[in-house]
Order: C-alpha cells, then structure tokens, then sequence
C-alpha cells in the first residue's frame, strides 16, 4: 500500500495532502534486478524520484586489493552481466597500461571481435526487455535466440558461456581456431535478418512509438553536465565514442558509424543501439578477414604471463612459469604509479582506475561504470511524466544493480 508521502520530497518540491510514495522495486519485474525508485506521486505524474541503491553491494572494489590481476578477472565478470566479457576487457587494458604491456597483433584482434559480439548481446537484450516491458513479447524472442548464439562462440572460445574469464595479463587464454571463425561469420551472417525482424515489429509500430518517443527526454547539455556516456549520451547529439576519439586495441584500423541522434528520448536511444549493432557486425567482418596470424600471448617476461595450461600440465618449464606468476612470495613486480583507463563498453565509459604498491596486485582498483552515472539522471528524466513511463525510462537507460553497489 502506498504510504502518504513523508520524507521522501525534495526541497522543492511542494508539501500537498494529495502527493503519495510508492517503492518501485526493489523487487519488481521490470527493474530487472534490484533497484529501488522511491517516487512521489500526484495521481499518477510523478513529481520526484528517488533512487537507492545498496542491495547488491558484493565489494567488488575492496576484492581487487586482495586478488592479482589476473585472478581479478572473475570478479569484474560479474559486474555488467550482460556483457561479461567486456568488463574483462576493460580491467586489462587498464592493468597493461600500468605495465607497459602492448599486446600481440592476433590478441589485438580477437579482443575487439569480442568487444563487438559483447556489444550486439548487450543491446539485444535491452532491445528485447525493454520492448516486452512495453507488452511487446515478439520482439524479445528474436532477440535472444540470437543471444544463444553468441553464448556458443564464447564457449567454443573460453569453455565457458557466461562468466568466461576469457582473458588474461598479456593475452587471452586460449586462441580462437577455424571452426570459431566459422561460427562467428555464420553468425554476423545471420544476424541482420533477425535485426530487419525487429525492426519491422518495433521501429513503425504505433504503440511502441506512442509509449517512447518523446519520453525522458535527455538534452545535449544535460548529458554532458551529467557525464552520460555511450548510447544514451549519443541519443542526446553528445559525439563521443573513446573506440574513435581515444583508439585502442586495433578500432583505428576499421571503417565504422558512430551513430547519434538529436532527440535524446527513449526512441532515439532504441535507434542509436539498433544502428549500433549493424557497425559493429562492420567491425566483426572486417576483423575475421584480416585476423592476423602469430601467438595470442606477448612473451616479454615469463614472470608476467601465465603459461597455457597444456603447457602446465605437460612440461616442468610451464609448471615453474605458473608457480613464479601466481604465488604471492614469487609474482611479478608492477611500477609504483597509478593509472586510469577506459573502454566503450556497451553502456558507456567502463574505467578502471589502479594504485599500484609495486606488487602484483592493486593498493587500490576503482571502477567507473556507467550505469551509476545514469542511474544518477534517472530522476531529472522522469519528473513530469506518467507512472507507466518509469519502466520504459528504465528500460532505455539499461541499468546494471552489480555496477552500482560495487
């Protein structure tokens, strides 16, 4: 039952009989996950948002202090679920920023194929739920039975399908082969058939457009005062991609869109991730037919690296190079300095931010994630609007809990 509204106004926000609180979350179907928007209501317009974080709060900062770097690999994995692997992207390039680390050329590579595919699932799925959030159940089929598809790459890849740990200080950890390659491009072929699909259910519907174009309505000005990143800043006319205006791995090689739009509502967000995943299946199919040959690991010091694991199990060098890497009394040294560096991930801006002490784990390892920077917009967004349209803001906004509660 909703409680008549006591504490959970804003300064300015007038003090009426008739203005109620209602809890949104943390518990409801259409956050996802577990997000609280405390809001005031007059009727059902909502007058002021609230949102609370805390109740996924698994101290994903405080374990990078405790772990190496490259066993830290399976705690950032869980922080954007939805694109796992990008996370792990992310977290290395800042730890080989920090070490001086440049990456073989077929690494290079297959990090970016996987930066892209982890990009397409990122968006199919905020395409789909956002559509059925809005009743459209059609639509996110399509969607994740693409998904699935890219779950069989990464295990094909890594062996796992979720949470892969796919990569590591220096490389990767296992190379990608033939029948992966095939994989890929039987994918990126079939893809923008199911895209031209939903596009058809979503783009000219009449409800669908009715229920998101013109809500939570983001300026160019607010964007950039707020620190909005990725797909929701590009939805507002904010140019900014860092796979462009800061390159890494191998994108400067690549012909790719930066896709913007001027109206900064949900549906220009929708359009921006639907044109995002056609450049990004342009990267894909750039990538796989110029992949170069050679090792996926850098061998510039066997004390950095970890060995692959055959080379473990089969031979006393390889057993030895493990031991020297992962033991707390053996490991490596790191330069005493700090560093930030970032990635377009999915949503935004992912960077991690490293203290180093010299030893082979961080004194310090913060994140910047995105979705804390947007939930933080969430209530300019949504004031003045319906109660109906908090899902679809929401939704277009695509927040992670785990990103929050770090």
């Amino acid at each position: 039952m909703p409680l008549q509204v006591a504490d959970t106004l804003a300064p300015d926000t007038p003090d009426k009989e008739y203005l109620w609180t209602l809890n949104f979350g943390p518990q409801h179907p259409a956050t996802h996950t577990t997000l609280r928007l405390v809001l005031t209501l007059d009727g059902e317009k909502v007058v002021n948002a609230v949102p609370h974080i805390g109740y996924l709060h698994s101290g994903f900062e405080k374990l990078g202090e405790h772990l190496d770097f490259n066993q830290y690999v399976t705690i950032v994995d869980r922080m954007n679920y939805l694109s796992p692997l990008a996370n792990e992207i992310a977290w290395h390039h800042a730890v080989e920023k920090l070490l001086g680390i440049e990456l073989t050329p077929r690494c290079k590579y297959i990090r970016t194929i996987f930066s892209e595919l982890l990009r397409i699932q990122d968006h199919l799925l905020n395409v789909g739920t956002s559509a059925l959030d809005l009743g459209a159940f059609t639509a996110f089929l399509y969607c994740f039975t693409q998904r699935e598809k890219i779950y069989d790459i990464i295990e094909l890849a890594s062996g796992q399908r979720f949470h892969s740990s796919y990569t590591r200080v220096g490389g990767v950890m296992f190379d990608v082969n033939d029948l992966w390659v095939r994989k890929v491009r039987d994918f990126i072929d079939g893809l923008p058939k199911t895209h031209d699909e939903v596009h058809r259910l979503l783009t000219r519907n009449r409800i669908f457009i009715d229920r998101i174009k013109g809500v939570g309505v983001l300026t160019k000005e607010d964007a950039i005062n707020f620190s909005v990143s990725g797909p929701v800043a590009r939805a507002s006319g904010v140019v900014r991609d860092i796979r462009k205006d800061e390159p890494y791995l191998c994108y400067k090689d690549f012909d790719f869109k930066v896709i913007c739009s001027q109206n900064g509502d949900c549906y220009a967000r929708y359009l921006v991730r639907m044109g995002e995943i056609i450049e990004s299946l342009k990267i894909i199919q750039q990538a796989l037919e110029n992949i170069p040959t050679g090792p996926i690991n850098v061998d510039v010091d066997s004390r950095v690296v970890l060995p692959a694991k055959p080379a473990v199990y089969r031979s006393i060098e390889g057993l030895i190079q493990h031991f020297e890497v992962i033991m707390p009394n053996r490991g490596y040294s790191a330069p005493k300095d700090e560093v930030y560096a970032a990635v377009e991930a999915p949503n935004g801006e992912l960077g991690f931010y490293l203290v180093s002490d010299g030893t082979n784990r961080a004194y310090r390892a913060r994140t910047r994630p995105p979705s804390f920077i947007h939930f933080s917009v969430f209530p300019h967004m949504i004031k003045g609007h319906m109660l109906s349209d908090v899902v679809a803001v929401l939704g277009s906004l695509n927040i992670i809990a785990a990103e929050l509660d770090r």
